[in-house]
């Protein structure tokens, strides 16, 4: 049987000046040692909120075929910031006779000692995350009513550009040409009465016209439909959403029927906004709309009158489903999963 050997565990989530690097934290670890056969265990670009990551689940695998007899980092916080990944690691470390060895706190799991000091880091390492999960949820929900980006692409239909809002830089959205007349036709045929999801798929597919590089989907024309920041909001919005049960950050008067608007997840709210907006929250934002408030709120109430129903309406019980209409009103059969209003 093999002798086994140490493993050299290392993370690093964002390449940034004030962290240590990937190649400094191997050189600590390797210093620790002195000496001896070691195999290097590498996460580039991945968070220690949990231990979903390829290289240390190969860790976990090796030490479960008990190949490794000792597991050296930089710091603990590089394996995880959970008390209960922690626990999970120290049972299985446990369990197959592997210590554990943190370089720069000096404390390992072959004594007493380190594993009571291993605990209180545990605590303070979690500590940390939470400060840090609402310092940046704070910083979040301070900007929100200030009309910024948050981040992320911008939907389709626009691009974003530089911009300066309150002396501080950000982009803002501007109309990308093309995608927007084609989401403008997207919301002119689903105010009509009898347009469906489908027949707005169909009509791309066939003009050959693709989103992102791909098929339009009805999940891609629900989230288009719904999202307020193509609307150039006037007051009859405002009243939409205020009635909705929505937190408004603009005042009545603002809603001149020119910008679009951004939506927010309510801080408390644990509601989907796509599908209830008692408690989100509506923020003007500084970019123009593509549609009506007129063409928006018809579309939004023809969404909310809708059944909920299967995700592809592909058939579930019946091959018939999709394939037949009603006579009078040109509904589609469908099978009902559920009797929720959205």
């Amino acid at each position: 049987m093999n002798s086994r050997i140490d493993a050299l565990y290392a993370r690093q989530s964002v390449d940034k000046k004030d962290s240590i690097s990937i190649e400094s934290q191997i050189d600590f670890c390797k210093y620790e040692l002195k000496g001896g056969t070691c195999k290097e265990y590498i996460d580039k670009g991945y968070s220690g909120k949990n231990t979903d990551r390829p290289r240390f689940k190969e860790l976990v695998n090796d030490i479960e075929r008990g190949l490794i007899k000792r597991v050296v980092v930089y710091k603990l916080d590089r394996i995880s910031r959970s008390i209960i990944d922690f626990a999970n690691m120290m049972e299985l470390f446990g369990r197959y006779n592997v210590e554990f060895v943190s370089s720069t706190e000096k404390f390992d799991t072959s004594t007493p000692m380190g594993r009571a000091m291993l605990n209180i880091c545990i605590v303070f390492a979690q500590l940390e995350r939470e400060t840090i999960q609402k310092r940046v949820t704070d910083a979040y929900y301070s900007r929100c009513p200030k009309g910024f980006h948050m981040s992320g692409r911008a939907p389709y239909g626009f691009k974003l550009e530089p911009t300066v809002i309150g002396g501080i830089r950000t982009k803002m959205m501007a109309e990308h040409p093309s995608e927007a007349d084609r989401v403008r036709l997207m919301f002119e045929m689903y105010s009509q009465p009898n347009t469906s999801f489908g027949d707005i798929a169909r009509y791309f597919a066939e003009q050959g016209i693709d989103f992102n590089g791909k098929e339009l989907r009805r999940v891609t024309i629900s989230t288009i439909l719904r999202n307020p920041v193509y609307a150039r909001a006037d007051l009859e919005m405002y009243e939409f959403f205020k009635s909705q049960g929505a937190i408004m950050e603009n005042d009545p008067a603002e809603f001149s029927g020119i910008h679009g608007c951004y939506l927010y997840q309510g801080r408390d709210n644990p509601e989907k906004k796509s599908v209830n907006l008692k408690g989100q929250i509506l923020v003007l934002a500084p970019h123009e709309g593509l549609v009506s408030s007129e063409v928006w709120l018809a579309c939004r109430k023809k969404l909310m009158n809708n059944i909920v129903i299967g995700g592809s309406r592909k058939a579930k019980n019946t091959w018939l489903v999709g394939k037949i209409k009603c006579g009078l009103c040109d509904t589609a059969l469908v099978t009902i999963s559920s009797g929720e209003k959205v």
